[in-house]
């Protein structure tokens, strides 16, 4: 019988290494080898924020890797509606909104946001992923087809693999592919076609025009992704259906709280009685806790900034020609961007990530992209703007870009 301080006898630890399953993550030494050479960019903690400014180990940054588009995060409105909200329903809903979690709050939300988005009814999530999840696989069953573009955001394709239909995929926005693969799919089974308005890794707006008129001459449905394009694109800044002028021929609009809406969660606005329908058969709703009455009241007062101050959008494309038009003259290789999203192309991952790094270090937040997001060869660094950005932090970031890039060999 093995006895106290016995050396042979296993620690769970020494148990867990000898297991399998755990094999891979012993054996993963990539993220430790890029931390160990200083160049790590990922899980940066931010010790305080001040809108465009961060500041990280006790230096200020210039915060040109956010979401926050109309710069509505540190907005007076919106954090006095999340702390009265915090003090009247308390932290937490601590239930799914099938049970016991649905807030009034919450219903004067989905009004709000069906009234702003041009359709019936609408359905919010605790997050936009969960959005995305719930509605493809909620929605696409077995002997059903959803067709998703290659670039769709992760959370499309992972809603499409727990759904039990038919994943069909078609290169990035070729419209022509996607027709034949239409083509060839059985008209008399249900199917939808699942696409990005605005893709976040390019900045490049979907041609929902000629997908509308693929989806209509099929028969099938068409949803958008519009996290990227709400308060971005549009005469009201409803988002890609409302820039396109084609709201009605979009049946579903899927988006997310935590970009130009300042907090968390997600919605999915369309039809009356599709909503009705995911409301009982969509699992990401139904089995997690609903979106907390403080995020949930912050979006509202975020909605109506965006409804009755324009001014911030037409700042944020002031400020995204500043940033986009600077990048070109210089040299820089932006791709077809079209929206505040600029992707600055540097190319082999370990000049990406030792360019981050000297952004970082000259006090210049962005955010690198490599693969599997993009291939080895075409690695970039993803800079956004806000509306709240001053010409001088947009220059200031010009400038340092400018000579990092000389200084690596980017820029002759």
């Amino acid at each position: 019988m093995p006895q106290k301080g016995d050396s042979s006898v296993a620690t769970p630890t020494q148990v867990a290494r000898q297991i399998a399953l755990f094999e891979k993550c012993r054996s993963y030494t990539k993220a430790k080898e890029v931390q160990a050479a200083g160049l790590y960019p990922y899980f940066t903690p931010i010790q305080e924020s001040e809108d465009t400014v961060v500041k990280i180990d006790g230096k200020t940054k210039v915060m040109m890797g956010s979401n926050n588009y109309l710069g509505l995060t540190h907005h007076p409105a919106v954090l006095e509606a999340a702390e009265a909200a915090l003090h009247k329903y308390g932290s937490g809903c601590t239930g799914s909104r099938f049970l016991n979690g649905t807030l009034d709050l919450h219903e004067k939300l989905e009004a709000a946001l069906a009234e702003f988005l041009g359709k019936e009814a609408c359905l919010v999530f605790s997050t936009g992923y969960q959005a995305n999840l719930g509605l493809v696989s909620g929605l696409v069953g077995r002997g059903e087809t959803v067709f998703l573009d290659k670039l769709d955001h992760a959370s499309i394709v992972d809603g499409a693999k727990l759904s039990f239909g038919e994943v069909v995929r078609f290169n990035h926005g070729n419209l022509a592919a996607l027709e034949r693969k239409l083509a060839q799919n059985d008209n008399t089974r249900g199917a939808m076609i699942v696409v990005d308005g605005v893709y976040s890794m390019e900045g490049d707006i979907a041609d929902l025009p000629g997908l509308s008129a693929l989806a209509q001459k099929f028969g099938v449905a068409l949803a958008v992704d519009d996290a990227h394009s709400i308060g971005v694109l549009g005469p009201s800044g409803a988002g890609t259906s409302d820039h396109f002028g084609i709201t009605s021929d979009v049946d579903l609009i899927v988006g997310t709280f935590s970009k130009s809406l300042a907090s968390i969660g997600g919605y999915v606005a369309g039809d009356e009685y599709v909503i009705h329908y995911l409301k009982h058969h969509c699992r990401p709703l139904i089995f997690t806790a609903a979106l907390p009455a403080s995020n949930t009241a912050g979006v509202l007062a975020a909605l109506e900034i965006l409804r009755t101050e324009p001014e911030r959008r037409a700042a944020l494309w002031e400020n995204t020609r500043r940033l986009q038009d600077g990048l070109r003259s210089l040299g820089f290789d932006i791709g077809a961007t079209e929206t505040p999203i600029v992707p600055v192309l540097i190319g082999p991952l370990d000049k990406t990530l030792v360019f981050w790094r000297r952004l970082f270090d000259a006090g210049v937040f962005t955010n690198p992209v490599v693969p599997p997001a993009v291939p080895p060869s075409q690695c970039r660094l993803r800079a956004s703007v806000m509306a709240t950005h001053t010409a001088e932090q947009i220059d200031f970031a010009l400038d340092v870009f400018a000579g990092v890039g000389r200084g690596l060999g980017v820029l002759a």
